[in-house]
């Protein structure tokens, strides 16, 4: 499995004790090999910290609270004896954030949990927990950061009160808008999460709320925010009763801005809840016909091309019969890794049903889309699966391209990239095909 091992592009570092990892490391060290990522464990601090400090690409850090109770020390010069919560957080790096696994009474303690998310706390879970389970969330923490997406908000008013450095380092684009009696078309444009208007927009205007909501394309998911100046409860009836999803006070930037931010991360967890692949983290239908929509406008706007590819697993109906439902979806998830780490900033990928994937290129000609998912399943082609104990597969895909402008919409790109997909199948499999 040498081979193997160079293709794990994500990697865990583990803190925990040295009877848990004789008793279970070759079994969580398989589940984890399976979904492409590796787990290097440690049992002495200043080892871990080390690896934390020279840590490089896509890394996790988990630590097995139970060291607090019986871990040997080599900062106390081999001596075995307790060490406190507050000395293991001092000596982690401050730049890193931390996984943590508890027991559940451990988890009964808020104090504790406090001063865990107070300090560089990623997520914690409780034990027992099933090496399956714990290896799944992980995955899943890794497909999250990988995902790379930006929510925008339309501001409808006179001054930006914004700190839009702040918006942009959480891949927020603020749209700064001032014409109320056009906002629905910027608003059809630019497909933004959140529309904000001034109230003095609202009161010079006041069916705006009206015009953009009864339009049969508006997205429900979409909240139209106003921004309130006078603190008045006649003011701020009347805008609810017009339509308007939740009033803001006026305040100073940071405030504000702070507040949009939380706003717009409660809509991604929601839209996760229903353009997600709960097994991937990928888009899946649904998310990729609405943004794939939303790139193709956004490509008319900036003259931008774009390559629309869909892959399918070959003879994936062959790996579930001979190997079972479970190896299938290891195969689905290696597949959803390989994809993500060749996407740029502003590609597009989504499990879009079973073992089909589809690809959107941003400004991307028909002959860089071919090469692009050409390299990816060169590199899928690579990937070693263990199917038996010492039997070793290696398994590929084929995949269709085709192009905006050439294709308009996105339905038109999809059944023309299916019927390349088609041809690259009955052509023999593991090739990309174009018009």
């Amino acid at each position: 499995m040498a081979e193997a091992g160079l293709l794990y592009k994500n990697r865990v570092m583990l803190l925990t004790q040295t009877f848990f990892i004789k008793d279970n490391k070759d079994e969580l060290l398989l589940s984890a090999h399976k979904y492409d990522f590796d787990i290097l464990f440690f049992d002495q601090m200043r080892e871990f910290v080390s690896a934390v400090e020279n840590a490089e690409g896509h890394t996790l850090f988990v630590i097995d609270l139970d060291v607090l109770y019986n871990m040997q020390d080599d900062m106390q010069q081999q001596r075995r004896q307790t060490m406190f919560l507050s000395d293991l957080l001092q000596r982690l790096p401050a730049h890193q954030q931390y996984i943590y696994l508890q027991t559940v009474r451990q988890g009964e303690r808020f104090l504790l949990q406090q001063k865990l998310v107070d300090s560089n706390c990623l997520a914690y879970a409780e034990k027992p927990i099933s090496n399956e389970v714990l290896v799944d969330k992980l995955f899943n923490i890794f497909a999250r950061q990988q995902r790379g997406e930006s929510n925008t908000i339309v501001y409808l008013g006179e001054d930006a009160q914004f700190d839009t450095q702040m918006l942009s380092q959480h891949d927020i684009e603020l749209l700064h808008y001032q014409d109320a009696r056009s906002l629905h078309i910027k608003v059809k444009e630019a497909q933004p999460d959140i529309v904000l208007i001034d109230e003095k927009h609202y009161l010079q205007t006041e069916a705006l709320v009206r015009v953009l909501k009864k339009n049969i394309e508006f997205d429900s998911g979409r909240e139209i925010v106003m921004l309130q100046h006078q603190s008045t409860s006649a003011l701020s009836r009347q805008a609810l009763d017009s339509g308007f999803d939740e009033i803001l006070k006026s305040s100073d930037a940071d405030v504000l801005t702070r507040l949009l931010i939380n706003r717009i991360n409660k809509i991604r967890a929601s839209k996760d809840l229903i353009s997600r692949d709960r097994a991937t983290g990928l888009l899946n239908k649904i998310g990729l016909q609405k943004k794939a929509q939303e790139w193709i406008r956004r490509a008319g706007r900036e003259d931008k091309s774009l390559a629309y590819g869909i892959i399918d697993i070959d003879k994936f109906k062959t790996i579930n019969d001979t190997w079972g439902h479970y190896f299938g979806d290891i195969v689905i998830k290696r597949l959803s890794l390989v994809l993500s780490a060749q996407l740029g900033e502003r590609d597009l990928l989504s499990r879009f049903g079973g073992e089909e994937f589809v690809i959107v290129f941003w400004d991307c000609s028909l002959d860089e889309g071919k090469l692009k998912l050409d390299a990816m399943r060169e590199s899928f082609g690579k990937v070693v699966f263990e199917v038996t104990p010492g039997e070793f597969r290696q398994f590929s895909f084929s995949g269709g391209i085709a192009a905006y402008p050439s294709c308009k919409t996105e339905n038109e790109l999809f059944l023309q990239a299916d019927a390349m997909l088609y041809q690259a199948k009955q052509g023999g499999r593991n090739q990309v095909c174009t018009n």
